[in-house]
């Protein structure tokens, strides 16, 4: 694995991890779902809203690519 590439998996992992705790609290907190349905849906909505990164060989060098569902298209990072 290339700088880049172990770069936007920390990146999405972190997102993906913050993003999962914080619904993982409102869920446990706000709503009557028990048991593994916590966690289950907290993934699922983790994964939807978390941002995607990917490191892309061009024609430049080595990018850093983002997409999201709120931002439109792909953005380049770095």
């Amino acid at each position: 694995m290339t700088k880049l590439q172990v770069k936007a998996f920390v990146f999405q992992l972190l997102c993906f991890a913050g993003l999962f705790i914080l619904v993982r609290y409102l869920i446990s907190e706000y709503t009557n779902l028990t048991g593994l349905w916590i966690p289950f849906t907290a993934f699922v909505v983790g994964t939807l809203l978390a941002p995607k990164f990917q490191a892309v060989k061009t024609n430049d060098g080595e990018k850093l690519f983002m997409k999201w569902l709120f931002v439109k298209g792909i953005r380049e990072i770095k």
